[in-house]
């Protein structure tokens, strides 16, 4: 006895988080802000060319950066198509510092290279993005894919080495040039909606970034041989490999989203002779009559024991929103609760008809995965 009372305890305080747990879709226009942190994979210095006079060799040929945790952060304004699908444009920043490296001088031989600076990258990306909805409570998982343009602006960069070159020659490399190139990435993500603010929702998401092929820098170049002043030409040094793992969290907020209204007070439509017809309006999901729907259900008892009527058709029906299997099951509980208090209120139930029309049949025409009061009704018709 006692397991049956804190089973009935448990499933009355639940029905209300069950209520709020399925999501809406992402409907209209829409903006996001999201920040976090930025791990970029060790970027590579190759094909070094100097016009200094018989350099060949004494500038490093290749080096490995390391780089250190840095931030990024992303803005999005987009369009959600009401089925899952979004589409939006972004404007992103990610700053990393370079903290070491490593490289080779012209024997193989590895040495140690020291490395500072960072590296800037912005730019404009395009986004479809798939979102989930109601496949888990209270959260929408998102996948998505995106192809842009990224600028990668080298920041007080410099990396030194001695020993890179034939006899003991240091090597120094300096830039603060910019470089852009095609870029793609893929998103996946999960956002929380705040029920107390429709339209608000919660968001983080992973992100891998690339940017294809490398990009050439114009650099200076100083080698320091043993007893001789610095040498400082211009060329160039590709750097490759740019691979960004970004781990974001933020808001978005979807425009023109409002709670839903509460049901206008239901009107008994008049009807011409000689059948009559009374609206029930019932709350989103629910099969429970409210006193107002009790109280027009008692009219329209109390009507047909003054007129000679043959039947009575209890025809029950609910909005676009959820599936169509389901919406048919909760129609026709609302017309089996309509039909019960028409019984208790003193109406033959050999008299009463029931039916449920589902999601079918609209008194309001709206799209799907719409929340329309007015169509989450039951109609009683005395014939």
């Amino acid at each position: 006895m006692m397991l049956r009372k804190v089973l009935l305890v448990t499933t009355i305080l639940t029905l209300p988080l069950a209520a709020h747990a399925q999501t809406e879709p992402v409907t209209g226009v829409y903006v996001g802000a999201i920040g976090g942190f930025n791990i970029k994979s060790s970027p590579n210095i190759n094909n070094v060319q100097s016009n200094i006079p018989g350099a060949a060799g004494v500038v490093t040929p290749n080096a490995n950066l390391s780089t250190s945790i840095g931030g990024a952060a992303v803005g999005t304004v987009g369009f959600g198509l009401g089925n899952g699908l979004r589409l939006e444009v972004e404007g992103d920043y990610r700053g990393n510092s370079f903290s070491a490296a490593s490289g080779q001088n012209r024997s193989g031989n590895g040495v140690s290279v020291g490395s500072g600076g960072s590296e800037r990258l912005y730019g404009p990306m395009v986004n479809a993005v798939y979102d989930f909805n109601n496949l888990v409570p209270y959260v929408v998982p998102y996948v998505g894919l995106g192809v842009g343009y990224q600028w990668a602006h080298l920041q007080n960069f410099a990396t030194t080495g001695n020993g890179l070159g034939v006899g003991g020659v240091a090597t120094s490399i300096t830039s603060q040039d910019t470089r852009g190139s095609f870029a793609a990435q893929g998103i996946v993500g999960a956002g929380y909606q705040i029920a107390a603010v429709p339209g608000l929702a919660l968001t983080a998401e992973y992100r891998i970034l690339a940017l294809t092929g490398t990009r050439d820098y114009d650099a200076g170049f100083t080698t320091r041989a043993a007893g001789a002043a610095p040498v400082t030409r211009f060329g160039k040094f590709e750097l490759g490999h740019d691979l960004n793992n970004t781990f974001l969290f933020g808001v978005r907020y979807n425009f023109g989203v409002a709670p839903p209204p509460p049901p206008p007070s239901p009107i008994a439509a008049p009807a011409p002779a000689p059948s009559r017809s009374y609206l029930v309006f019932f709350d989103w999901d629910k099969a429970t009559l409210t006193d107002r729907a009790r109280q027009i259900i008692k009219d329209a008892a109390d009507n047909s024991t003054r007129v000679q009527y043959t039947r009575i058709e209890v025809n029950g029906y609910t909005d676009t929103s959820g599936k169509a299997a389901y919406n048919q099951k909760l129609s026709v509980r609302r017309a089996q609760a309509v039909a019960a208090e028409l019984t208790k209120d003193g109406v033959p139930a050999s008299a009463i008809n029931i039916q449920g029309f589902g999601d079918t049949h609209l008194l309001v025409a709206t799209g799907p995965n719409v929340r329309e009061p007015q169509n989450r009704r039951v109609e009683i018709i005395v014939r």
